[in-house]
């Protein structure tokens, strides 16, 4: 290994990236070939073709075979000479460069001793004083006039080119400046007019060098509230630029349809995006959309634990039901997307309804953030290690309960409507009236309240209606009150159902009620009672009108088992007859039998009572019909 051990001292040659210039080129052909004078074109030619019919390995092999020859202990002394060759260079590159610094050093001591003094030897100090070495201008020797002259012209050139070209890097700038004035006043003035409109203009948190607008609510969630700062950015032509980061460029909004006999029946306006034009309208349209995209995440948030009442998720639907029939959809779509032309739209029958609910869920959402901004206000709970969980808005929890409220309401009404078009049909004399929402009292509200605010409050209190009224006796009455809780549970409609029955005064109706179908039985069973009592009271009145001795006189009824609607009347000739009395929601029905044997419960022996007449009242019945009691008047006279 240390045979061929080889260490370059020769300092590696760089190629120069410009090309030697053409006085370094003179002096390095000088050097090779001589003067000019002594190269010739035969010279050059014959140099050329040696060079051309010269092996060009035989200096490598040359030189490998001097290699060759050489042995390692000469090649050791060649090393020790090259180092000390290149040793020796470096010193006298060292000292001359002192010589030179010294000179240098001791020329400049006569102006600036303190510094030329710094950078000279200690041996200089001693031998030659400070600014013992100075240097003048030595006159040149007078040049023509004709040289004279052309330095002037050239002189004079330079200085017009040069005054030509500082003019027009000043032309230059003075227009770049006044567009850049012109740019930056066009923006400010956006900036104030943005600022005028009522919109919050302030630094963004992370780059304090440039401005945002405030176009979102503060009391939003963090992850909408943070969305609501956009950068106000400058175009080249001095107009602002929204820029909303990751927010989408398309107006999106929540879309609320509803289905009837799975049939899209309704569908609320869908918000066309405007004609984005200038930045106000940009700053509205980034506006509406974080709003709708923060309504739909309440929604989709509330509707996760309202899985219980049938309000179902998926992944840009919410859907809950507002009948077996009927169901309300809501989803989150674009707003260039035009309804009208959706193929699914079968009818806008509930095009009244979908809008209402749209205008429901914003304002319920809008109210949320007052209630955020009051409890900011108010002083915080004490600390503590728990995280207070954030609740659901209250959104679709209001709604439901209002339309299932409604429906249940509509459905008494058009029940008792039913039911006392029967009765009157009869000849009854019945009456009712309806109050629905009584609990929604706008005198009730604070005055220190602003007055959306209030009303929202008493739709957030449970919804409650009544119905009260008379039933075929004027001193029998009833009242009916469904009560709806839209926000704590138990969720759903619950009916009180009160009555007033004098001549069944213990007869009274379970506390509560949950299901409308058994509400309805109630209040027909209640009806049918004071039917039967109804048809008691006029046999007595007939019976006390009567003479006491006419044979023809009409019977006495009695209510035997009136809970089935059934009245019996004895005679002392034998003739005993019963009334069978039906009452639905569609018509009124009185059966008469007579009666030839009576069992040990006093009740008819069934199929051996013959069915001596019948009479059926229905609302809007054709022809004259007899009442109820003339009826009953005619089947007590009968003596067949």
């Amino acid at each position: 290994m240390a045979d061929s051990f080889s260490l370059p001292l020769r300092p590696l040659i760089e190629k120069r990236d410009r090309p030697d210039t053409l006085p370094l080129e003179i002096a390095q052909i000088n050097a090779r070939w001589g003067s000019f004078r002594d190269v010739n074109e035969d010279t050059l030619r014959a140099k050329i073709e040696e060079d051309k019919n010269r092996d060009p390995y035989s200096d490598d092999d040359e030189a490998e075979k001097a290699a060759e020859d050489v042995d390692s202990t000469e090649r050791m002394e060649q090393l020790y000479k090259r180092r000390a060759e290149i040793q020796q260079f470096a010193m006298q590159a060292h000292m001359e460069t002192l010589f030179a610094l010294d000179f240098v050093s001791l020329l400049l001591s006569k102006h600036t001793p303190r510094q030329a003094e710094t950078s000279m030897s200690t041996f200089l100090k001693q031998v030659a004083p400070l600014g013992s070495l100075n240097s003048e201008i030595v006159n040149p020797p007078p040049k023509p006039d004709a040289v004279g002259q052309d330095i002037k012209a050239v002189s004079r050139g330079w200085r017009l080119q040069n005054f030509n070209a500082a003019a027009n890097k000043l032309l230059k700038s003075a227009t770049r400046l006044e567009t850049e004035v012109a740019s930056e006043s066009k923006y400010w003035e956006e900036v104030l007019a943005v600022k005028e409109k009522g919109w919050k203009v302030c630094r963004l948190p992370r780059d304090r060098q440039a401005l945002g607008v405030q176009y979102g609510f503060m009391e939003a969630t963090p992850i909408f509230r943070d969305r609501g700062l956009a950068a106000l950015r400058r175009a080249d032509d001095g107009s602002l630029i929204l820029d909303k980061g990751l927010a989408p460029q398309k107006t999106r909004t929540v879309r609320v349809r509803v289905k009837h006999h799975d049939r899209f029946t309704g569908c609320s306006k869908v918000r066309s995006s405007p004609e984005v034009d200038s930045i106000e309208s940009r700053i509205l349209q980034a506006r509406d959309t974080v709003y709708e995209e923060e309504l739909f995440h309440e929604l989709v948030r509330e509707a996760r634990i309202l899985g219980s009442q049938r309000v179902t998720t998926r992944q840009n639907l919410v859907r809950f039901p507002i009948s077996e029939e009927q169901e309300v959809l809501l989803d989150l779509v674009d707003a260039d997307q035009d309804a009208s032309a959706d193929d699914s739209m079968e009818s806008t029958e509930h095009d009244a309804l979908a809008d209402a609910l749209s205008h429901s869920i914003r304002i319920l959402l809008a109210y949320a953030h007052r209630q955020n901004l009051r409890r900011r206000t108010q002083p915080p709970p004490p600390l503590s290690q728990k995280r207070r969980h954030t609740p659901e808005y209250h959104l679709l929890r209001p709604i439901m309960a209002y339309l299932q409220h409604s429906s249940h309401v509509r459905s008494m009404e058009t029940f008792l409507t039913d039911i006392y078009r029967v009765q009157k049909a009869a000849g009854l004399t019945c009456d009712f009236h309806a109050a629905p929402f009584s609990s929604v009292k706008l005198s009730r509200m604070h005055p220190s309240l602003p007055k959306v605010e209030g009303l929202v409050q008493q739709f957030l209190m449970p919804f409650e209606s009544t119905f009260s009224g008379t039933l075929a006796t004027p001193q029998s009455s009833f009242k009916v009150r469904i009560r709806t809780n839209p926000v704590a549970p138990p969720f759903g409609t619950l009916y009180d159902i009160s009555v007033n029955l004098p001549h069944y005064p213990h007869v009274q109706p379970p506390s509560r009620i949950g299901l409308q179908k058994e509400a309805a039985d109630v209040l027909t069973h209640f009806a049918m009672l004071e039917i039967v009592a109804a048809i008691q009271a006029h046999g007595s009145k007939l019976a006390k009108d009567s003479p006491k001795k006419d044979v023809t006189a009409p019977l006495t009824w009695e209510a035997a088992y009136p809970h089935h609607g059934e009245l019996l009347a004895l005679s002392s000739a034998g003739q005993n007859k019963k009334l069978k009395i039906s009452l639905s929601q569609k018509e009124l029905t009185v059966e008469a039998y007579s009666m030839r044997g009576l069992d040990g419960f006093a009740r008819s022996a069934g199929a051996q009572s013959p069915k001596l007449r019948s009479q059926t009242w229905v609302p809007d019945q054709a022809g004259p019909v007899a009442s109820l009691m003339d009826f009953v008047t005619e089947v007590s006279r009968d003596q067949s």
